[in-house]
């Protein structure tokens, strides 16, 4: 197997969305999985509105929006008669510079397929079947070694291999958490006759939390999630006629009315987050970094927010000859929002908190980053360090001008400089979302500098290289 810069280790959403961002810039890439194929649950099956941005980006929306679609309206059950209609998160108020406003569901096995696709569309692949054990590192490079097969060398290793990463503990990093929850919950995705699809149907037994059952349709399948909590220390049965024996008890449906078990774990939500996001040249992404609750629906987004932040500054450094302090950057700006993520996470799982504009992570920025560079007198609403909302401009819509991995200036209501051959240019009057300055927007569509002139920006964009 042949060496690459960048080693990814997991092929989950984190992985593979690392691995179209640096394949997209031409980043001699290569993702291992320890498996033989994907995932095969639908275990993360939320995409959250600032995801379906980053997935606009990555070219992978249109695929995102065919495989799913909008989240149902729950409906409470008991005694086989409806109770009524339960809203799970508040609605949003559409806006131009939010133009995906809502949750979109899919299933996290078909999110993996599309985002395989597309790394093997833009010339990259996965290597299935290899099994990490072991990994050394020095100032030239990292060196993994497989459970069969030959070793792996890369100038820098990612470790997006999950909760229980190798990786994490071959470097010495640690993790720091809690239990949120003792009880044993079972997931599954089933076939089931004799439930609609237009709900999301929720069996309460009683006051205790022991005793929920919940089936959500799928959507872009024929099938239901099945999500069913147990009193402590219970034993979960993932078989068939486990499923049917805690779905008879619970609903007003008979056992075989599930005709088909097609996945199905158990597990305990916990939060926990690394030490660390960086040891050397091993940086950890996703699940690997951080584990959750999945209650709001937050960890597979912030895993590929993860991964879409790190992408462009391998990029930089690889690529465009960017000091490799920049990656320092990477658990500067992301350890913050990760436990952030775990606090909001475990405050949805306990009912503390409703699914709402938190939940949607648009809000979510880095205006305390060192890379970071405010320098207009008077700031308008959007500010260095804040997501780049969407906006049209001179007729341009911005998401438009911002896909790819370039950066992009947008002069608003001020002169515009001649920005340097990879920096895209949009020139428009002042604008109602931004109002007016000079904004740089990074590769991953935040605003890294904004000013009322140019001056300082060059410099600014020298930190991240010439080439």
């Amino acid at each position: 197997m042949s060496d690459a810069d960048v080693l990814v280790v997991g092929a989950g959403p984190t992985g593979l969305a690392l691995g179209v961002d640096l394949a997209r810039r031409g980043v001699p890439a290569l993702v291992v999985e320890r498996a033989d194929g994907l995932f095969p649950g639908s275990r993360g099956k939320g995409i959250q509105p600032r995801t379906m941005e980053v997935f606009d980006d990555l070219g992978v929306l249109d695929a995102i929006r065919a495989a799913g679609g909008g989240y149902p309206v729950g409906m409470i059950w008991r005694g086989g008669e409806r109770l009524g209609e339960h809203h799970l998160s508040d609605p949003a108020e559409p806006s131009e510079g939010s133009p995906y406003d809502e949750p979109w569901m899919v299933p996290q096995w078909r999110t993996q397929r599309i985002l395989l696709e597309r790394l093997e569309e833009l010339g990259g692949k996965v290597a299935f079947g290899r099994e990490v054990t072991g990994v050394t590192q020095d100032g030239d490079g990292v060196s993994a070694r497989f459970a069969s097969g030959g070793a792996v060398r890369a100038r820098y290793l990612v470790a997006a291999d999950g909760g229980r990463s190798v990786v994490r503990r071959a470097v010495g990093v640690g993790m720091t958490g809690e239990e949120v929850d003792p009880l044993p919950t079972l997931v599954a995705d089933v076939r089931i006759t004799g439930l609609d699809r237009d709900n999301w149907h929720f069996f309460p037994q009683g006051e205790g939390a022991e005793d929920l059952l919940a089936i959500c349709p799928l959507a872009g399948t024929e099938d239901f999630q099945l999500t069913a909590r147990f009193a402590e220390g219970t034993e979960v049965d993932l078989s068939l006629e486990g499923v049917r024996r805690v779905v008879a008890a619970r609903t007003h449906l008979a056992a075989e009315d599930v005709t088909e078990v097609r996945w199905a774990s158990d597990f305990r939500p916990r939060a926990a987050l690394a030490d660390r996001f960086r040891a050397g040249r091993v940086l950890l992404a996703g699940d690997a970094a951080h584990v959750h609750s999945p209650a709001g629906g937050q960890g597979l987004n912030t895993s590929v927010q993860d991964a879409y932040n790190l992408g462009w500054k391998l990029g930089a450094v690889l690529g465009d000859g960017a000091d490799a302090s920049l990656l320092d950057t990477y658990e500067e700006e992301r350890r913050p929002v990760a436990e952030r993520m775990l606090e909001l996470s475990t405050s949805v799982h306990r009912g503390e908190t409703r699914r709402g504009g938190a939940t949607r992570q648009l809000g979510l920025g880095y205006r305390d980053s060192g890379l970071t560079a405010e320098t207009r007198t008077a700031p308008g609403p959007v500010r260095a360090g804040d997501r780049a909302p969407d906006a049209t401009v001179s007729g341009v819509r911005l998401f438009d001008a911002f896909r790819g991995p370039h950066w992009t200036l947008l002069a608003l209501g001020a002169s515009a400089p001649t920005p340097p051959a990879a920096v895209r240019l949009v020139h428009g009057p002042a604008h109602r979302t931004y109002g007016a300055g000079l904004f740089l927007v990074r590769p991953d569509g935040y605003v890294g500098w904004a000013g009322d002139t140019p001056a300082g920006l060059p410099e600014y964009l020298a930190r991240f290289g010439g080439r």
